[in-house]
């Protein structure tokens, strides 16, 4: 149903919930991708300290851990907001899958986060009240609680992408095999991706306010070892990356070949397909305009043969997804992975060879502290756009799900949820530049530096 506003512009009430879901979806994915690896790297510091007894671990650990927390704590309540979106925005996809996407989201409460949730109060607030050795179960109690909490949700998410395991009854998905419904075809490639863009992103927060620290004089020898941690670790995750998506593309090109059509901006099925790095895609015209392209290179990447054949959007008529958001997004995700790469190599080259960084390598890492989100973003959309016009692949489309609200109504909400979205973003962002600006001894645990005596100045 369409209306209009005074002004007189028509909106598409199912358009602007999608908007809805994905500005929702966009804030709220940031946190996870942060506290998944994040716990990870809260673990090695916590293993490093009870190997070495290095109190420089320590404080990594401590002054890491309160980004957790918030991190964590952001992450749980636009979890829930969004949650909240099925009943308002989406009823008819609790009513038509409910029976498999309810199980698998209350799996993941009831196995990860109250995981997550018990043990995080010891990493927080029991250091003088367990062992250390406690203290580092409870560590990767969370850890594990984190990974396992983006073991269901990418479940049910690859579900929706590669259906299986499924009988319908009426136009209701009914569950045959539960085993095939959590292992689908491309459950396994998804969320391996999705745990190394974790790790990626977290090696670049960790390195990148590491070196901010270090650009305005706070740092000291302890700083070095967190910087080289995450330095170390994206150089090691990058290429991981790569190959991952590698094979996580190939499985969509084999269940998904609309997408992958959307993501190259390839037309028309044929051999031999170059590869587009830019163009204007137009869908009206069905063509790319100022198409700069690669000869053979999008067969040879796709299929693995420079003669391989490749499918076109034409033969997907009025059931592929836009082009454009999806062609874009997927070259922002490859020209910040690149990047990645170059940067964590350029640093662990440097810091490997035992030199200390210079100023251009830190303002390189403190630039590309971000970059994770964008690439987490940039591949999100790739992978939610790039499934339209259908909310669970080939079987169901979104219009069929959507509830029946005025454009009026869904632009309030919609509004009323990027102004609080953005203003609790720049409070998070201006939260971690805040503290990696402190002096480490006004921070009540020293964050980075060596302790001097046993006042914990620096």
């Amino acid at each position: 149903m369409e209306s209009k506003w005074e002004f007189g512009v028509e909106f598409d009430p199912v358009l602007l919930a999608r908007i809805q879901f994905a500005a929702n979806i966009s804030f709220h994915i940031l946190f996870p991708a942060v506290s998944i690896g994040l716990a990870w790297v809260l673990l090695y510091f916590r293993w490093q300290y009870t190997r070495t007894g290095e109190r420089n671990w320590e404080h990594a650990y401590y002054f890491w851990v309160k980004i957790f927390a918030l991190t964590f704590a952001m992450g749980v309540v636009s979890g829930i907001t969004m949650s909240f979106q099925f009943g308002t925005n989406w009823p008819g996809y609790m009513e038509r899958v409910g029976n498999i996407a309810g199980p698998l989201l209350g799996y993941e409460v009831l196995t990860a986060f109250f995981l997550e949730a018990s043990f995080l109060g010891i990493m927080l607030f029991g250091k003088n009240r367990v062992s250390n050795r406690m203290h580092l179960i409870c560590t990767f109690l969370v850890a594990f609680g984190t990974t396992l909490s983006a073991f269901w949700i990418l479940s049910l998410n690859s579900w929706m992408q590669t259906p299986a395991g499924y009988r319908l009854e009426d136009g209701v998905f009914m569950v045959e095999d539960w085993w095939a419904v959590i292992f689908n075809p491309s459950f396994p490639y998804r969320l391996v991706h999705m745990l190394l863009a974790s790790l990626l992103t977290t090696a670049f927060l960790v390195a990148g306010l590491s070196a901010l620290r270090m650009l305005r004089g706070l740092g000291g020898p302890g700083t070095v070892k967190v910087l080289r941690t995450g330095v170390v670790l994206a150089a090691v995750v990058a290429p991981l990356q790569i190959l991952s998506g590698d094979l996580h593309g190939l499985n969509t090109f084999e269940h998904q070949p609309a997408k992958v059509a959307a993501m190259e901006a390839v037309w028309e099925t044929g051999t031999g397909v170059p590869f587009t790095l830019v163009a204007l895609p137009d869908e009206n015209s069905r063509s790319n305009r100022l198409a700069l392209e690669i000869p053979y290179a999008a067969s040879l990447v796709l299929t693995h043969h420079v003669d391989g054949e490749v499918p076109g959007l034409n033969d997907f008529p009025g059931a592929h997804p836009p082009v454009a958001p999806v062609f874009w997004s997927f070259r922002v995700m490859l020209g910040v992975g690149m990047a990645m790469l170059a940067v964590s190599w350029w640093g662990a080259w440097t810091l490997l060879r035992r030199r200390e960084p210079g100023r251009g390598l830190l303002r390189a890492l403190s630039l590309m502290t971000f970059s994770g989100w964008v690439a987490v973003l940039a591949g999100w959309y790739v992978t939610e756009i790039g499934r339209q016009p259908w909310i669970v692949d080939g079987l169901l489309t979104v219009e069929e799900v959507a509830a029946s609200h005025s454009s009026a109504t869904v632009a309030g909400t919609l509004f009323g949820y990027v102004l609080l979205y953005a203003g609790l973003l720049a409070a998070y962002i201006g939260a971690l530049r805040n503290l990696a600006r402190k002096p480490a001894q006004s921070q009540g645990e020293p964050a980075f530096g060596p302790l001097t005596s046993v006042s914990g100045e620096v």
